[in-house]
């Protein structure tokens, strides 16, 4: 139950930096970026994948079977 609730909290931490980056980099598209250019800006930053990482492990620890005892 612990490491579901640290991998929990990791997780969203995660997913929080990598909204917090992809929602910074909407800037781009005010600066004169198209949004296929964005696109494929953020495709290539590492932080901005940290949002499928984190929400992948929050749905981890969220629907992972509890180990029988």
């Amino acid at each position: 139950m612990l490491i579901r609730g640290v991998l929990f909290l990791i997780g969203f931490g995660l997913a929080v930096t990598g909204g917090v980056s992809l929602i910074a980099y909407l800037n781009l598209i005010a600066a004169g970026f198209s949004f296929s250019d964005y696109l494929s800006f953020i495709i290539t930053r590492p932080e901005c994948h940290l949002l499928l990482v984190g929400l992948f492990m929050v749905t981890g620890a969220v629907y992972s079977t509890p180990p029988k005892e």
